[in-house]
């Protein structure tokens, strides 16, 4: 199967005439795995297929090209091949790839996580494929995630204890999907939520499609203090909450898990939540498929992958793609 690379992190099959998460002026459609900025097209001519969430926060972000959505369940045909969706369980509207043709099966991760956030569809994938394609952004076994149960429990802590002790509570996280998670998870405790501007467009899609998010509102500098803050980290720089003079922050990420993050920032709590599978779930994963081939993508450390893998007898091969900033 012919594989070629299109801008930063796009792939296009010339023989099935379709893109993956990048346009190319010869294709006839490109696929879009999720809403992040990096796996957009970014060409208004682009005719893009994805889920109904995704093609959702493609507007709210400004895409301008040609959106349909295709659910998960159903199927694109073309002369050459036939595409469908498997939820990720990155963000929500997040989907898996999967291409049949006469080559054999691809199956295309996007970003993916399992197990899955509790604020997407859930995680599903096909039982095998001849080849994958996969992201390995936490591309080492340093990276072992929690189970959801500790992280709620870490989460809802720093929350109650901040403000029990008379402290306005912030969660630094990116703006969609990992600001709304946080939301979801923190919805329980009733306490109202003010998160950052550019996220807070996004979250009446959250709701749209069925997950709950709380009792939340816009954030205002005037009021803030008192409740739970989630904006991005780079906001901070920018004077979010600088009026509010008893305050302690929390960086959610699963870059959190790395501890020489914690000597770059200053904050008072790291917490290692991620949007992406951990390194044991990737190899568990790879193995579970039991393709062909693996290629490997989004990584800064390849060797490691490719060493478990071998070790499995997987044959893999790393395919160059910027790494994904959001998480």
């Amino acid at each position: 199967m012919n594989i070629q690379k299109t801008g930063y992190h796009g792939l296009y099959f010339p023989d099935l005439g379709i893109s993956l998460d990048g346009y190319h002026p010869e294709a006839e459609v490109v696929f879009v795995s999720h809403a992040h900025a990096d796996h957009m097209p970014r060409n208004r001519k682009a005719r893009a297929i994805t889920t109904h969430p995704t093609l959702d926060f493609m507007d709210c972000r400004g895409f301008t090209g040609s959106g349909e959505p295709l659910a998960f369940g159903e199927s694109f045909e073309n002369n050459y091949c036939r595409v469908s969706f498997y939820p990720a369980g990155h963000i929500l509207g997040s989907a898996m790839i999967y291409i049949e043709s006469d080559s054999g099966t691809l199956l295309y991760t996007g970003d993916y996580r399992t197990p899955p956030s509790p604020a997407t569809e859930g995680f599903e994938a096909p039982k095998t494929a001849d080849i994958l394609i996969t992201e390995a952004t936490f591309a080492l076994p340093i990276y072992k995630w929690k189970s959801h149960e500790e992280l709620t429990h870490e989460i809802h802590s720093f929350a109650t204890e901040s403000l029990n002790d008379g402290y306005t509570p912030i969660f630094l996280a990116y703006n969609l999907g990992k600001a709304q998670e946080l939301m979801h998870i923190l919805a329980p405790l009733g306490h109202p939520v003010m998160i950052h501007g550019a996220g807070f467009k996004l979250c009446d899609v959250y709701e749209k499609y069925g997950i709950g998010l709380g009792n939340y509102s816009v954030y205002d500098r005037d009021t803030c203090e008192g409740n739970i803050l989630i904006a991005p980290s780079s906001a901070m720089a920018n004077g979010f909450a600088s009026n509010v003079s008893k305050k302690r922050t929390a960086y959610c990420s699963g870059w959190a898990a790395n501890e020489s993050r914690r000597t770059q920032l200053t904050v008072d709590k790291m917490i290692p939540i991620s949007d992406h599978l951990d390194f044991f779930e990737l190899i568990r994963f790879c193995k579970q498929l039991s393709p062909k081939m693996v290629f490997i993508t989004h990584t800064p450390n390849p060797a490691v992958v490719e060493h478990y893998l071998s070790k499995e007898g997987i044959e893999n091969s790393f395919l160059h793609l910027e790494a994904d900033p959001e998480d």
